[in-house]
């Protein structure tokens, strides 16, 4: 994680003053459950693949306010004693979430973060911000991936990311199924194999398009790309290239691809493929650039465009077109009492209690389509399900095997494991979507995946609601 997350200030303004209420109160060391979880699945889509979740272990394991943070909260009017309370801070709850690469959906606990009712409240934010981003791109990732195949995938949304953004969406990218990135630091970061060509001002800084790629041929011999569309495609681009990946033979290198960034790019393909291989280097692999998502690459696969490397920039790292993962973070217990948030909009009425979500599976491993909402103290089974606003509406579970995905990931302030090998995040995540039926992931009017709740959690929240509606 960029390290200026393991600022306390890391945090919306209300968090830290609501935080001084509860100091001066005597109410900081309360017990306090928040649950996180979101409403609405980003691009019309089935699913959401959950990401960011050891970015989010790391920044509170060093949670802190440093002696700056301090100043400046001093500068706020904030008080004294609450003060001195934040120079010795560390964030000491514990965390119950699914692995990282879950397929999740609308309605149901993500992460459960217990503790103190002042820690607790204190890393809404920053829990927010990491969960919500990483699991946006990792889901636009993971729907790029379900169309290309075995293809190769690489992040070259540095440039377009929002601010640092841009190196939490390279490791996202790579949970969701991508290859590489060009984001140099991020690939030093995270260990994630660096992908780069070059760019259309060193072409033009060259007074001609071969001279150019020559010299690139001699720096980098063995690792060449070459932009074939700063003048003509077809006409000099990819001619000069085969003119450089022949010296290149003579001297026992190889050429490794052309890059095109511009135009018609299936027809482009296909015609640079016939000209290279007639020219002897089928080896050479085409690459693609420009605006790419889920939808065009389908498309130009659909035309048969002959591309074996997707570069994928923009679209990914924004997740366009919903831009955010409606993502909320939301009180369940405080104090030893279970706590819900009314609403006149029924739906966004919260689910009170301390919980655990199981995932159903039917006979052959596929996800059965419902997920369970229970309360933790009921165990690890549930019979029936109930919509979680419609009372009618339900769904007997007798007959699915069941598995808790809520599982214990922080400790007093401390990771219960070590965290995974990236490459072991991103083999779970499409080990979870191969589960995931076909009709959930259909890019146009996917199946609506089932998120019920347990006849117990029911009565519980109605309790609640008619002591409030008093």
């Amino acid at each position: 994680m960029l390290s200026f997350s393991v600022s306390g200030t890391y945090a919306d303004l209300y968090e830290i003053t609501m935080g001084q209420t509860y100091f001066l109160e005597g109410r900081h060391a309360e017990t306090a459950c928040f649950d996180y979880f979101f409403r609405k699945i980003p691009n019309n889509g089935g699913y959401v693949l959950f990401a960011g979740l050891h970015d989010l272990l790391e920044a509170l394991e060093g949670l802190q306010f440093t002696d700056e943070d301090i100043a400046y909260l001093q500068e706020l009017r904030l008080h004294p004693d609450y003060l001195d309370f934040l120079k010795s801070f560390r964030f000491k709850g514990t965390l119950h979430a699914p692995p990282e690469g879950e397929v999740i959906f609308p309605h149901s606990p993500i992460v459960r973060v217990e503790g103190t009712l002042l820690e607790t409240q204190l890393i809404e934010s920053l829990l927010l911000n990491i969960l919500n981003f990483a699991s946006l791109v990792a889901t636009k990732a993971s729907r790029i991936r379900q169309v290309a195949g075995n293809r190769t995938l690489s992040d070259f949304g540095l440039r377009r990311a929002h601010g640092p953004g841009a190196v939490l969406a390279a490791r996202a990218a790579v949970v969701g199924g991508f290859n590489s990135t060009s984001n140099t630091y991020a690939a030093l970061k995270y260990g994630i194999p660096a992908a780069g060509t070059m760019a259309h001002s060193f072409i033009e800084s060259y007074d001609a398009e071969l001279e150019a790629f020559r010299a690139f041929a001699r720096s980098r011999p063995d690792d060449c790309i070459f932009l074939v569309d700063t003048y003509h495609t077809l006409q000099s681009g990819v001619p000069n290239a085969i003119t450089v990946a022949k010296e290149l033979e003579a001297q026992g290198h190889k050429a490794v691809g052309i890059r095109l960034d511009s135009g018609d790019l299936a027809y482009l393909a296909k015609a640079a493929r016939n000209m290279l291989n007639e020219a002897g280097f089928p080896y050479v692999k085409i690459i693609t650039s420009n605006q790419l998502d889920e939808f065009v690459i389908r498309s130009l696969l659909e035309q048969q465009a002959p591309i074996d490397v997707f570069g994928v920039g923009t679209k990914l790292v924004t997740g366009a077109p919903d831009a955010a993962l409606d993502g909320v973070y939301k009180l369940a217990m405080a104090a030893g009492k279970a706590r819900l948030k009314l609403s006149e909009s029924k739906e966004k009425t919260t689910l009170p209690g301390i919980k655990q979500v199981l995932r159903t599976l039917d006979e052959e491993g596929k996800f059965y389509g419902a997920d369970a909402v229970i309360l933790a103290s009921e165990g690890n089974h549930a019979d029936l399900i109930r919509h979680p606003v419609e009372e009618e509406r339900q769904l007997y579970l007798r007959d699915c095997r069941q598995e808790p995905l809520l599982q214990k990931v922080m400790e007093n302030g401390q990771r219960t494991a070590a965290p995974p090998a990236l490459a072991e995040t991103a083999a779970y995540a499409q080990k979870r979507l191969r589960q995931l039926p076909e009709e959930y992931k259909r890019l146009e009017n996917p199946h609506l995946y089932k998120v019920g709740i347990s006849p117990q959690l029911w009565e519980l929240r109605e309790q609640l609601k008619a002591h409030f509606h008093k």
